[in-house]
């Protein structure tokens, strides 16, 4: 269960359970755009509730999501049930799964940061406990859920589908439509965007495609903001369409990798991400992928590399390589998964 939109890795996530050979049934509680839309704006609102203090709200069911989840263990058997980062389900809903099923294992998943308030809800902190296992893409995730009441933690890495994070082989024109020299695909977040805005000054023209960029209040003819996001195949011809991806880290959620740090080297494309213990680790620096850790480094290293197409290139294909044999898929992880979770 999970928001299963196009595009979204929920839905890549349940499409892995499906390729390595399980019958999955997938409850949606983003059913609709209007759902969607009223998700992002109560999100958005309790972002602002969080920095104003407040916390532990309870969010809103638009989907009638409790109702959906406690119709289908009724009807079907299940050897587990899996709630990707999942804030509406009510703690009676987990004590009616293991009332009618209880040989069956309750997952827990989320590759967000859920110690963060803005990430909480009244209902997931109430029904932490009656997980049998909860998987976080935060190393530092494991003894904070624990804190909370989760019994059993495990920390797990980002992946990437391989149907649609691919090299795709782009035209001049496609080139044009989606990408460009230095690219950056995500939403705004301030530290993000003073670094952007600094290569702008810098004389590196920047193209960014995300959400909340309206927010960036500093405008340089440099910097180019689409002011909306892509997703899906759009997403990939977007990476495959920079010569410089780049790879930031979103603070708020203590990151040391994200969804991107896999997405980007899957496509076969170059990556310049911040340098964190966890990114060294799954990829070999100046190998695999290149790091920075200033503003200043990261304009240095933007100057080498644009002026080195070679070594680019070959850094890309060998991160391709590495997002094979390291057993990044969505397919390799789930596995890893179920493998923790029936022993």
């Amino acid at each position: 269960m999970g928001a299963l939109w196009e595009g979204s890795t929920a839905l890549q996530r349940m499409q892995a359970f499906t390729e390595i050979g399980h019958s999955v049934i997938g409850l949606n509680y983003a059913t609709s755009d209007s759902n969607k839309k009223s998700l992002c704006l109560y999100n958005r609102i309790i972002g602002k509730l969080y920095r104003l203090g407040a916390h532990n709200l309870r969010t809103p069911d638009f989907a009638n999501i409790n109702y959906q989840i406690k119709e289908c263990v009724n009807t079907n058997h299940f050897d587990c049930v899996f709630f990707d980062k999942c804030l509406t389900i009510d703690i009676e809903t987990f004590k009616f799964i293991k009332a009618c099923q209880p040989h069956c294992f309750i997952i827990g998943y989320s590759p967000d940061d859920m110690f963060g308030r803005h990430n909480q809800s009244r209902q997931f902190l109430d029904s932490l406990s009656l997980y049998d296992c909860y998987f976080t893409t935060k190393s530092y995730g494991v003894d904070e859920l624990k804190l909370l009441g989760c019994k059993c933690v495990h920390f797990l890495g980002n992946a990437y589908d391989p149907k649609t994070h691919r090299p795709i082989l782009m035209t001049d024109s496609e080139r044009k439509v989606f990408g460009g020299s230095v690219g950056f695909i995500g939403a705004w977040e301030n530290d993000r965007a003073r670094s952007i805005v600094h290569l702008a000054q810098s004389g590196i023209v920047v193209r960014v495609w995300g959400d909340g960029w309206e927010r960036c209040q500093q405008k340089h003819a440099n910097l180019r903001l689409e002011y909306k996001s892509i997703w899906a195949a759009d997403y990939a011809k977007g990476i495959c369409s920079f010569d410089i991806n780049l790879c930031f880290l979103r603070k708020i959620n203590r990151d040391l990798q994200t969804q991107r740090s896999i997405e980007i080297p899957a496509c076969g494309a170059f990556m310049l991400a911040e340098r964190t213990s966890e990114h060294q680790l799954l990829f070999s620096e100046g190998v695999e992928a290149d790091f920075f850790d200033s503003d200043d480094e990261l304009f240095q290293k933007i100057i080498f590399y644009l002026e080195h197409p070679d070594i680019r290139k070959q850094i890309a294909r060998s991160g391709r390589d590495r997002t094979i044999t390291g057993g990044y898929s969505y397919a390799d992880r789930m596995n890893q998964i179920l493998e923790i979770v029936f022993k």
